[in-house]
């Protein structure tokens, strides 16, 4: 019903544009001298008014014809305009309310200037152009300098609860790769992860692309990304929420991600290595999944005793590599011919890297 009611105003608006080119037409041809078609009105009245008549007629019914496509393509455009206006927090929306107010003002003000144009349709035009400029303008600033509305009261505000709640835990902010890896969910399981766990849109989007690849690999890493994250909103206690946020600043999720997190003073919660360097850099807190499990691994000293399975040869002569139950790698020396039976090794050196635990160690 809707549509049909929007149609008819189409229709009907369509009948008054061909008099009004028509118009417009006879009034710059007046203007530049070609015909004084205020004088033709007087002398020919009767085909000044079919002129009128017909090009109504003619207007209206293409704009008849055309009311079918620009009604649906208006429902449409609202209805995704109303779809992403709903995802928009309340630091985007009341922002841009204000902007669009503050901006409909100044090209309110700046049409008075623009209408001492002697003509009145040059005129209309301009003030058009001045009040999509400026509302444009006032949404556009207001939001890209949000955050410096929040350095003042609202920031302090927050800030002062923060500090006055020993309880207060920073958000966790998940990226693609540890939602991906899964062990989020166990560890979140355990009770250990306080605050709120924050999913930025952006990451949801890289992860649906992920699951829509067309390598298989990809694709199934994608999916189990969406699986451990609807386990994450479903079976956690912890109070988990999908933001909206828009980072001009960068362009890729990892910046986006360091944005975010630095303006909602969060962590990003990872297992990337490279993004746990350029978080250093820029002075954000990560909370890396691969250190944590390498810290919970059992300490293993020099001279300890163990008993091991060689199940590879290793990149130097004599050299056998196996496995503890954790995947810490143990090379053994003069270990080549022993793979596949258990054998008694002494722990000779432990290395930690940034990747793990590496433990050296010879045949008893």
């Amino acid at each position: 019903m809707c549509k049909k009611i929007a149609r008819f105003f189409i229709t009907l608006m369509g009948l008054f544009v061909g008099p009004g080119l028509v118009a417009l037409v006879f009034e710059l041809l007046t203007a530049i001298n070609v015909i004084n078609a205020y004088a033709a009105l007087q002398e020919e009245k009767w085909v000044i008014f079919l002129i009128f008549a017909a090009s109504g007629v003619i207007s209206g019914i293409i704009f008849l014809f055309l009311s079918k496509p620009i009604v649906t393509f208006i429902f449409k455009s609202v209805g995704n305009a109303e779809k992403k206006l709903a995802k928009l927090p309340a630091n985007v929306v009341i922002p841009a309310v204000i902007g669009l107010v503050l901006g409909l003002v100044v090209a309110y003000l700046l049409s008075f200037l623009v209408n001492s144009i002697p003509m009145g349709w040059v005129a209309g035009i301009v003030n058009v152009v001045i009040y999509i400029v400026c509302a444009y303008l006032g949404i556009s600033i207001l939001v890209r300098h949000r955050p410096d509305f929040d350095t003042g009261f609202f920031r302090r505000h927050k800030d002062t609860e923060k500090s006055g709640d020993p309880s207060y835990a920073k958000p966790k902010l998940l990226d693609t790769s540890v939602i991906i890896d899964g062990r989020i969910f166990d560890i979140c399981n355990t009770g250990i992860i306080e605050g709120a766990l924050i999913i930025p849109e952006f990451v949801l989007d890289e992860l649906r692309h992920i699951a829509d690849s067309a390598d298989d690999l990809k694709r199934n890493r994608g999916r189990r990304g969406l699986d451990v994250l609807k386990r994450i909103q479903n079976e956690l206690d912890l109070p988990v929420k999908i933001v909206h946020a828009e980072i001009d600043e960068a362009t890729d999720v990892d910046s986006k991600l360091l944005y975010l997190a630095k303006d909602m003073d969060g962590i990003v919660v990872t297992n990337d290595y490279s993004l746990n360097k350029v978080a250093a850099v820029k002075s954000v807190r990560v909370l890396n999944i691969n250190e944590l499990a390498n810290a919970v691994k059992p300490v293993v000293l020099p001279g300890e005793e163990m008993t091991v399975t060689v199940v590879k040869d290793g990149k130097e002569p004599g050299q056998g590599i196996a496995y503890l139950d954790d995947g810490t790698m143990i090379v053994v020396e003069g270990a080549k011919n022993e793979q596949n039976k258990p054998i008694f090794v002494i722990v000779t050196s432990v290395l930690q890297t940034a990747a793990g635990r590496m433990i050296f160690a010879r045949i008893k």
